[in-house]
This record gives C-alpha cells, structure tokens and sequence, in this order.
C-alpha cells in the first residue's frame, strides 16, 4: 500500500445525512414513533453539525433503532433502504472521483460515523472493498443490543480506528501517502493527520479552517 485515499461518506460522497435517512425510512415503515424520533433525529442532526452533541449520544442514538432484531431480520429493509433512500442521493461528482483514485492505483477505504449494519450496502454499492464504520453490538441471541461496540468511529475514533486498521497490516499513517475527503468540522482530527486533506462542500467551519491552511475545497454535487 502506497498510497490511500479515505472518503467520509455523508455529506461527502452523498448529499445527505445516511442516519437522518434512515429513521425518516423507519418512521415511514411505521416502525419509529414520528414525534419522538423523528425530532430527536432533528436535534441530533444539528448537534452533529455545530459539533455540540457527544460522540457516544450521537451513535446510541441511531445504533438504538436496531435493538431487538438479527440482522437477518432487518435485511430485507436494508436492501431496501439502500435502493429507495440513499443510491439517489449518491453526489453527482461521486463516482468520477472514485474512478480518478481507483486509476490511480490507490487503496479506497470508506469512514463514517454511521453504524456498519446501515453502511455496509452503501459502500458496497460504491465499490468500496474496505470500510471502517461505529460498530453495533450483537447479544447471545444474535439480536441487535441497542448498544455500541469498541471506539466510535467519529472525531478522534476516526484517527483511532485507521490507525488500528493500518497497524493490521503493518503500515502507519505517517507513512503512507494519505488523502482525506470530508465535509465536517467533526472530521478535523484526521483532516490533519493525513498528507493529503481535502474538504468536499463543507460547513462553514470547515472552509474557514481550509482557507487557512490552503487546503483544497471541492465540490460533488454538480
């Protein structure tokens, strides 16, 4: 591996929010309360945006909505899902990029701080072979738990876990040759650590911090 290029996913590679779409999905079902949920869905989508909400509330949150059932039992409302609410919200420029890295050479790895369980389609369907996502945990029946598992893969997780992940194979992030594409101040962390940061239709945060270290901004969305 010589070279890696990591993409963060919403409001990235797509133009919205994959938890925010996922229980609009499951209120929609009829399986969310609308009022609780789907206001709590609201808050925390500001809170992720300001940088207020803490990393563990943001992912129970969200975990939280698969409690009680396998994934086997939820998969045939993740393959919908997939088709129904996030592929059409794949950024006009998504693949285009994807293919220039893939010309390249380069290693894709996905990172999100959206659960794996509501990822794993999504970066499949992006072609992506490697993806590093907040992990849920199962219980002795196989059961979704409700509950998180291991580092948070958001703000300093994301640093956390692609180091881990680079370790398994015997590599450092300082020594390979590393881009990095996010739109979220929440993605400082490792916008910093990478060689190659790049900021894809940030917030406002974001560009301010970009100007200032000359770090180039990009659009996807047309």
């Amino acid at each position: 591996m010589k070279r890696l290029a990591v993409f963060d996913l919403d409001h990235t590679l797509l133009s919205a929010d994959s938890d925010q779409l996922w229980c609009d999905f499951l209120i929609d079902e009829g399986l969310l309360e609308p009022v609780h949920f789907g206001t709590r869905n609201a808050e925390l989508e500001r809170g992720y945006r300001d940088g207020s909400v803490s990393v563990q509330a943001f992912c129970d949150f969200y975990v939280g909505t698969l409690a009680g059932r396998t994934p086997a039992q939820w998969q045939p409302l993740r393959e919908r899902f997939l088709h129904e609410r996030v592929l059409p919200c794949v950024c006009p420029g998504t693949p285009a990029l994807l293919q220039r890295h893939r010309d390249a050479g380069d290693l894709l790895l996905m990172s999100t701080a959206t659960n794996h369980f509501i990822t794993e389609l999504t970066a499949q369907a992006l072609g992506f072979a490697h993806l590093l996502a907040t992990d849920c945990e199962i219980d002795a029946q196989g059961r979704f738990s409700g509950r998180t598992q291991g580092v948070l893969n958001m703000r300093q997780g994301k640093i956390a876990r692609l180091q881990a992940w680079l370790a398994e194979r015997g590599r450092a992030l300082a020594d390979v040759d590393s881009w990095f594409y996010s739109d979220s101040k929440n993605d400082l962390p490792l916008l910093q650590a990478v060689q190659h940061p790049v900021v894809v239709d940030g917030d406002e945060v974001l560009r301010a911090h970009a100007a200032q270290q000359g770090w180039p901004c990009i659009s996807l969305r047309g």
